[in-house]
């Protein structure tokens, strides 16, 4: 630890060394780049020297640190839908400019649907696009609800899982792969309604970076990609907000001042109501069948964000963010009966029995962060943090009865079973990064993180009760897998650094250890990007980065259950590493950005379940005896065409690509040791994603997406076995699995439409939104399985063989309501 502490400060020293050697005629020009009205951070601004087209973006914070020699600059700054920004002035020394940008008012005309952070050809890093929160509120969705992860999955490299599902499988990796952030902060389960939704509010976020492969070197812990969401700060000067109802459910953001122009706040909240439906209209039709019977049960999810903002100085502000989210299931079934003998004892029967399930899983997150100059050239960034994702089963049952004889109670018997399963996470963490600007081509990036993780695996408590005429047994135990603890340390420094007009590196190393039973495992793991310029408009990249991750997701479901266990390494169960190498080449004509990306990447120590073996498997209750290690091979090409400007915007996104796992360590055979397809392998993904604005009043949007069938394991022949034991005429029928993942669905293909009707009221604007999901109503496989059919043919019944399809979603039509004020 000491020896890695030693090299930042090394490094720091170097950077103090470069600048030392220019500060005689080079001056530091920083500041924040905020909108003008909200006073809103704007990330990812482009801020440069008009002159040279020297400079660089804002950070996570907005702010910017840009170093130039010292004479005459014209410093510009754009930013999407915003006024460009340009002051001219003479350079004599350090100076702070604070950019406010005001929106453009071509911004009704002008429409941007993507851009990569810097441009698409100059910037250094590849692989990576930002995504603009109105155009993911814009992409036809499921029952009316912008979600930020199916937007994601439209991009070239990304794919989804099954009909519906929110997951994320980026260039091969599965969906434990994605390191995804909100506000600087891990959220672990990101999934409603069984992943048909996103834990993600569109109308709390404010930016949204996808990072999917050569990641700079301040991220690290997983192998696949980084979803980097940041939350809307707060209006600093005045409220606005909205407020939407959906066909499942409703919303509501408000945002404002709490101190003008020093302190602000923003609000959200979300709930589904389907609940409030169906429960009273199950409870009716259960107590019409049997007055008797009672049934009050449910499904609901919400989510919870506040983010408070405080600017003590230009040098100094202070953010609080929370996030709290949920999914509930709940049942509740049960009988009564009360029945009276008027006989000469008057005897009197009560009985009363029931069900009761509750589940519940979610997360809550909270962070602490403070942002501080310390000099124009060198900004902190100090954060405290706080995760915590639990799930929660509960199921009971009770059975209870009296007995009366007038109105003395005879006799009472009852019996009670209830079983508890308890999982999760909670991570506490801290963690300091700096941003330095030593020379006018160098822009480093220091720092690091500590984080304790405990972790409950699998928890099961159980609680049987019986009392009989004043006679009591009962009995406790908690079984199942131990908790387990671990501390995670991570060390990142990377340098942006510009080695001419025509190149560019973006190098970094970032070092992790993570701490468990007594272990200790460490990884190093290189970064690089070089960009070559062609000229203006036509760039080269290329790119490396290695990966480690310490957690692992156990999971044997085609959609994301809570049951899916999040597990640490153990001495047995190894870190996964991957090795990911990109090329590309990125040109830009006429409003139009053309991309292709290469790629390769293996992965090693990736977890499968053994065949046979699952969470509810009872041959061990140690989970990491269910599991076998491996590695992985993914790579494939990408395409992108995008137009960024105009009424008519849009990108087509085609990727061909191929997945591959293969388990042939002694003991650990999966597949008889031989290469199979992943489950997710997909050939072919074209997506095709369009919007037009007619009018002020009119715009519309359609997405059109195609991809080859997922790949499943299915016994498509059978044969008879040894006679049984019992009778002659006892065959078992054996199925015979030629490989895993031997069957390949049929394509997927879904059409949605959507169109916006806009109405300026007068506090506000009205928005009335009509959606079609799967418009051409296409059967897309969401199950498939083997049934067979007898027939009686000659005097004998003949058994035929098929396959079935389950389709989960036909022709959804949608409308929601909005009003934003």
């Amino acid at each position: 630890m000491k020896k890695h502490l030693l090299l930042l400060f090394i490094a720091v020293c170097l950077s103090h060394g470069l600048n030392a050697q220019d500060k005689n005629n080079h001056f530091t020009v920083s500041g924040y780049v905020t909108d003008s009205k909200s006073s809103e951070t704007l990330l990812n601004a482009s801020v440069y020297d008009a002159n040279t087209f020297k400079g660089s973006v804002s950070n996570a914070f907005g702010y910017y640190s840009l170093r130039f020699p010292a004479g005459k600059i014209k410093l510009a700054a754009s930013y999407v839908g915003y006024k460009p920004f340009e002051s001219e002035f003479i350079l004599t020394r350090d100076t702070v400019i604070n950019i406010r940008l005001s929106e453009s008012i071509d911004l009704d005309e002008v429409v941007v649907v993507g851009k990569t952070i810097e441009s698409n050809v100059r910037g250094t890093q590849m692989s990576t696009i930002d995504i603009p929160v109105m155009q993911i509120k814009k992409i036809p969705a499921i029952f009316g609800e912008a979600d930020v992860l199916k937007a994601l999955q439209l991009l070239p490299g990304v794919q989804s899982g099954t009909e519906g599902s929110a997951g994320l499988y980026v260039r091969g990796g599965g969906p434990d792969e994605n390191l995804i952030l909100l506000d600087g902060v891990p959220l672990y389960n990101v999934n409603h309604m069984m992943g048909f939704f996103s834990a993600f509010n569109a109308d709390a976020v404010k930016n949204v970076t996808l990072y999917k492969g050569n990641f700079p070197a301040r991220f690290g812990g997983r192998l696949s990609s980084v979803v980097d969401v940041s939350t809307k700060d707060g209006d600093m000067y005045s409220y606005h907000g909205n407020l939407s109802i959906g066909l499942i459910a409703a919303k509501m953001n408000i945002e404002g001042p709490v101190i003008k122009g020093k302190t602000s706040f923003n609000l959200s909240f979300r709930r589904t109501y389907y609940d409030a439906f169906t429960a009273p209209i199950i409870a009716a039709i259960v107590r019409s069948e049997d007055e008797d019977s009672r049934a009050w049960a449910g499904y609901f999810f919400y989510d919870f964000n506040l983010k408070v903002n405080h600017k003590f100085s230009d040098r100094d502000r202070l953010f609080f963010s929370v996030y709290s989210g949920d999914d509930k299931v709940y049942l509740h079934v049960g009988e009564k009966y009360d029945h009276e003998y008027y006989d000469e004892y008057h005897t009197r029967y009560v009985s009363e029995s029931g069900t009761n399930i509750n589940w519940m899983w979610g997360n809550r997150i909270t962070a602490l962060r403070w942002n501080h100059v310390v000099t124009p050239q060198l900004f902190m960034n100090i954060t405290a943090t706080y995760t915590q994702y639990r799930h929660k089963l509960g199921f009971e049952l009770v059975d209870e009865s009296w007995h009366y004889t007038g109105n003395t109670l005879d006799s009472y018997d009852a019996e009670k079973v209830s079983l508890g399963l308890n999982s999760g996470i909670y991570d506490y963490g801290a963690k300091v990064d700096f941003g330095y600007k030593p020379h006018e081509n160098h822009d480093i990036r220091f720092g690091g993180d500590l984080t304790f993780h405990r972790y409950t695996p699998s928890t099961t408590g159980v609680h049987l009760s019986e009392d009989y005429d004043n006679m009591t047994f009962s009995y406790d135990t908690i079984v199942g897998d131990q908790n387990m603890q671990a501390f995670e340390t991570n060390l990142f420094i990377e340098d942006n650094w510009s080695i001419s007009n025509f190149v560019k590196l973006n190098a970094g190393l970032h070092f992790s250890t993570f701490t468990v039973d007594n272990h200790t495992y460490f990884s190093p793991e290189p970064r690089l990007s070089l960009r070559m310029l062609a000229d203006e408009n036509l760039s080269f990249k290329a790119g490396y980065a290695y990966m480690s991750q310490y957690i692992h997701l156990l999971s044997s479901n085609s959609v994301s259950l809570p049951t899916d266990l999040w597990v640490p390494v153990t001495d047995n169960i190894l870190p996964m590493h991957a090795h990911q190498v990109a090329v590309g080449a990125f040109y830009d004509w006429k409003g139009f950005e053309f991309s292709v990306e290469g790629y390769y990447k293996f992965m090693d120590n990736v977890l499968e379940y053994k065949d046979g073996a699952s969470f509810f498997s009872l041959e061990s209750s140690d989970w990491q005896k269910k599991v076998v290690m491996g590695e992985g091979h993914a790579y494939g090409i990408e395409f992108l065409i995008q137009r960024s400007v105009g009424n008519t915007t849009g990108w087509i996104g085609y990727t061909l690509a191929r997945t591959e796992r293969l388990f042939d360590r002694e003991g650990q055979e999966l597949n008889f040791g031989e290469i199979f397809p992943a489950k997710y392998d997909r050939r072919h993904d074209l997506n095709i994603s369009l919007a037009h604005k007619f009018n002020d009043h009119i715009d519309m949007a359609v997405t059109w997406i195609y991809s080859s069938g997922n790949c499943a394991t299915l016994g498509l022949q059978t044969y008879q076995g040894l006679t049984g034991w019992n009778s002659f005429y006892d065959i078992p029928v054996v199925t015979y699995i030629s490989h895993r993942n031997n069957y390949r669905f049929n394509s997927y293909q879904r059409l949605d439409i959507g169109i916006n009707f806009n109405k300026q009221k007068k506090h506000g604007t009205r928005t009335w939104s009509l959606s079609v999901y799967n418009a051409l109503c296409h059967n897309n496989p969401f199950v498939v399985y083997a049934d067979s059919d007898w027939d009686y043919v000659n005097g004998e019944y003949v058994e035929t063989k098929h396959l079935k399809q389950v389709c989960l979603f036909p022709i959804i039509p949608t409308f929601s309501w909005s009003y934003k004020f």
